[in-house]
């Protein structure tokens, strides 16, 4: 048996040697087959001797990268934890209570912000957000060499989002600031920064709109609207058009409840940000002209009331007293066509020229009164730290204008109002918010003062004005001090 076994052995392993080279051969066949099938593969290399693409921004981005930085801020904040040292109800006590049941003092934390700025002079000063350094008490700038500095607020101007630092640098690489008047909508623009935290970041896109205002981001608004993908961080950044030249400073986004870019971004244009910055290094702080109204947008409506051939300008809502606009003779009811030769094409187009100008300043204005276009000259004055202007905030018996109801104005509503005890006028009470008067703008609690140019003091003269008015009558309404033109 033990011969046979070991015999056996030899047997099946050249049995398995026989089976394997079989094997073995069938596919070293197939491999062949396969390679005669595939002729060799040819490939063309770039050549190595050869520059960058000419198509690219790949220049433009090596040069300004070291131009732009990281921002990091912190300040401390006081977070509330109870009210003070006051005696707790035993049953909230087990939740917030502190020692012998009392609630806790607020604790300070220290918060802590990223942002990114834009080296404008080698001896150090960078150009930002306000919001990016606004109530810090310690600012770092890293730059991309990976230095890191201690950094000084030179000054802030919230009304346009722009801030100063400085950093005790020499030799910096600089950015060449461009002319962001000549920027067109199309032109190719480029944001760099530092999104999300994550680094020297750029993106690409377009100047897609131009003088963007109203948007209820700042004071002061006329931004360079953009598709280059803007995140939170990037603020402070540079947009830079396709030489290289500063044309904005990135400073938000329009996101609708996401985190990130929605392809919709603002920058104050760099014209703006140079005259603010050349202001704060020169006085310390910004001042700007004064005029004292409240302007308004022309709507068709507005343009057909008031007689005017096309719906361009500024409607004068209101005049303050004591004022470069009501010493001249401005008066409510002009609508500014013409601002020192240039048309005027919206409300917002006055406040920033007027905003930019010096005090003392003379302005031509070009305004159009009871059906005739007339010339008016203003000396400005300087706007104060609270504006001397009336709030444009947006805060019975049924009449003629359907879905509103109206009262007369009684000295006590008038105080509750904030108003005048002697103003005159009809207050609404109520308003159908799906009526014609409210899509107009018309509130509950304002008060309409004329009709079509007629004053009315009681509900009596309104409802008959209002009979004469016919459709889309043309309201004079004093909203908190303020008073605006509505078309309802």
């Amino acid at each position: 048996m033990n011969k046979l076994n070991l015999r056996g052995r030899p047997i099946g392993a050249a049995l398995a040697l026989v089976v394997v080279s079989a094997l073995g051969g069938f596919g070293a066949a197939r491999v062949s087959r396969l390679v005669a099938n595939n002729p060799p593969a040819t490939y063309k290399l770039a050549n190595p001797n050869e520059g960058p693409s000419q198509t690219g921004f790949a220049p433009v981005v090596k040069k300004v990268l070291p131009e732009v930085v990281n921002i990091s801020s912190s300040k401390v904040v006081k977070t509330p934890t109870g009210m003070g040292d006051m005696p707790m109800d035993p049953f909230f006590q087990q939740f917030f209570g502190g020692p012998n049941g009392m609630f806790q003092a607020p604790r300070a934390q220290r918060e802590h912000s990223l942002g990114s700025g834009v080296i404008v002079s080698p001896e150090g000063y960078i150009l930002t957000n306000n919001h990016v350094v606004d109530g810090a008490t310690d600012v770092r700038v890293t730059l991309p060499d990976k230095r890191e500095f201690q950094a000084r607020v030179v000054g802030t101007d919230p009304k346009t989002d722009v801030a100063v630092l400085k950093i005790s640098a020499t030799a910096l690489p600089a950015v060449t600031i461009g002319d962001s008047s000549k920027v067109q909508v199309g032109d190719y623009a480029l944001a760099i920064g530092n999104p999300f935290g994550v680094g020297e970041t750029v993106t690409m896109g377009i100047v897609s709109a131009k003088g963007r205002g109203n948007l209820g981001i700042e004071d002061y608004e006329d931004f360079i609207q953009t598709d280059a993908p803007i995140n939170p961080g990037n603020s402070g950044g540079a947009l830079i058009n396709d030489r290289g030249e500063l044309v904005g400073i990135n400073t938000a986004i329009i996101a609708h409840g996401s985190d990130g870019n929605q392809g919709i971004g603002f920058a104050v244009p760099s014209n703006l940000a140079r005259q603010v910055m050349d202001q704060i290094l020169k006085n310390g702080k910004v001042t700007r002209g004064y005029l004292g109204i409240v302007p308004q947008d022309v709507t068709p409506e507005i343009a057909k009331a008031f007689g005017a051939s096309e719906p361009t300008g500024a409607l004068v809502g209101d005049v303050s007293p004591n004022t470069p606009a009501s010493r001249a003779g401005l008066e409510k009811g002009d609508i500014i066509l013409d601002l020192n030769g240039q048309p005027v094409a919206d409300s917002n187009q006055v406040r920033m020229s007027i905003s930019m100008m010096a005090p003392g300043s003379l302005v031509n204005l070009k305004v159009w009164r009871d059906g005739a276009a007339r010339q008016i000259t203003v000396k400005l004055g300087e706007l104060p730290g609270q504006q001397e202007r009336a709030s444009n905030d947006n805060s019975g018996s049924e009449n003629a204008l359907q879905g509103v109801s109206v009262e007369n104005l009684s000295a006590d509503d008038a105080r509750q109002l904030g108003l005048s005890p002697n103003t005159t006028g009809v207050v609404v009470t109520g308003i159908d918010p799906a009526s014609k008067a409210a899509d107009s703008g018309l509130q509950r609690g304002d008060v309409i003062q004329q009709v079509n140019h007629q004053a009315v003091h009681n509900t009596r003269e309104f409802e008959q004005a209002l009979q004469k008015s016919g459709r889309s009558p043309l309201l004079l309404v004093n909203r908190r001090g303020t008073t605006l033109f509505v078309v309802a």
